[in-house]
C-alpha cells in the first residue's frame, strides 16, 4: 500500500484536529523521533490496521511508547503468511525462516510434525501452509501463548497442547514424529538485558531465557527426542553460529546424527538430528 492510499482511509476522519495526508505526515514524524527506522512503511500499517480515528491514535501512541509494532497491529508476516501475534507473545524472527526451510525440505505429505515451544505457532502454520496433509500439533508452556497459537495452529488443521515440552502430546506420538522443530530459546540468562528493548520488555522472559549458557533447553529437548522421534526423524533447533558446535555435542550424546546448517543471508543456524533408522533383522 503507498502512502497516498494509506492516507486515504482516514481522508474524511479527524484525529486530533488532522486530515487526510497530513494525518499520515503527523505519524511519520512521531514515529521518527521515537527512533523507529522504517517510520513510513509503519505509519501505513498502522493506518491500514485502525478502524476508527481513536483506534490509530492508541496505536501510535503505542507504538511510540516502545510497544513492538507487530503487537499493536495484531500479526506479522512470516514466511509470506499472515501470523496473528498477541501483546506479549515472541515475534517471529525473520531469520528463523531458515529455520522452517530446512524443516520444509524433510518434510513430506502425511509428515507427523510437531512445533514445539511453538509460541504464537508460526512454524507449524507455515510449515502446513508449505507441504499439505501433514499431521501438525504444537506445545507451549505459556498459556498466553497457547492462546495465541490456537488462533494460527488451528486453522491450519492442527492441534495445540499447553505444558513443558513434550509432557502435554499424545502419548501415541511417541516414535511416530517425523520433523520435530524446536525455536527454544537459547539467549544466556546474563545476555538478557542486552536484547533490543521490544524484545527484553514487552515479550516473555519464558521465551527468551535459554539458562546459564542460552543451551538448557535445547539439552531438554534433545534429551527426550530419540523417544518421540520416528525412525530417520528429525529434530531441527536454532542456535546461534557460537553456540551450534555444543549444539552438535548435545545430539550426539543423545543418540542423534547431528548436521550444521548456516545461512550468511539470514545470520541463521540450525542443527538437525536425525534418529537412525531400525537396524534390519
Amino acid at each position: 500500500m503507498d502512502s497516498r492510499k494509506a492516507s486515504l482511509s482516514f481522508e474524511k476522519a479527524n484525529c486530533g484536529g488532522f486530515h487526510g495526508g497530513a494525518i499520515y505526515t503527523i505519524i511519520v514524524n512521531r514515529l521518527r523521533a521515537a527512533g523507529c527506522v522504517f517510520a513510513e512503511d509503519e505509519a501505513q500499517l498502522l493506518i491500514s490496521a485502525a478502524r476508527t480515528p481513536k483506534d490509530l491514535t492508541a496505536m501510535v501512541d503505542r507504538r511510540v511508547a516502545g510497544l513492538p509494532l507487530e503487537h499493536v497491529i495484531g500479526w506479522t508476516k512470516f514466511c509470506g503468511l499472515r501470523i496473528a501475534v498477541d501483546p506479549g507473545i515472541f515475534v517471529p524472527r525473520n531469520r528463523t525462516e531458515f529455520l522452517v526451510r530446512q524443516a520444509a525440505a524433510l518434510t513430506r505429505p502425511g509428515s507427523v510434525v510437531v512445533d514445539l515451544c511453538c509460541g504464537s505457532g508460526a512454524l507449524g502454520a507455515v510449515l502446513a501452509a508449505m507441504q499439505e496433509r501433514i499431521e501438525l500439533y504444537a506445545s507451549d508452556i505459556d498459556p498466553a501463548a497457547v492462546r495465541c497459537a490456537l488462533r494460527n495452529v488451528t486453522a491450519a488443521g492442527g492441534y495445540v497442547y499447553e505444558g513443558d515440552l513434550y509432557e502435554p502430546l499424545p502419548v501415541i506420538l511417541q516414535g511416530h514424529i517425523d520433523v520435530l522443530v524446536a525455536n527454544v530459546p537459547y539467549v544466556p540468562t546474563e545476555a538478557i538485558g542486552l536484547l533490543p528493548p521490544e524484545a527484553r520488555i514487552h515479550e516473555a522472559r519464558v521465551a527468551l531465557d535459554g539458562g546459564t549458557d542460552g543451551l538448557d533447553i535445547q539439552r531438554r529437548v534433545a534429551a527426550e527426542a530419540p523417544l518421540w522421534l520416528a525412525p530417520g526423524g528429525h529434530l531441527l533447533i536454532e542456535t546461534s553460529e557460537q553456540q551450534a558446535p555444543h549444539t552438535v555435542e548435545i545430539f550426539t550424546h543423545n543418540g542423534l546424527i547431528p548436521q550444521v546448517a548456516h545461512s550468511e543471508e539470514l545470520d541463521a543456524t540450525v542443527v538437525i538430528g536425525t534418529k537412525m533408522q531400525n537396524k534390519s533383522t
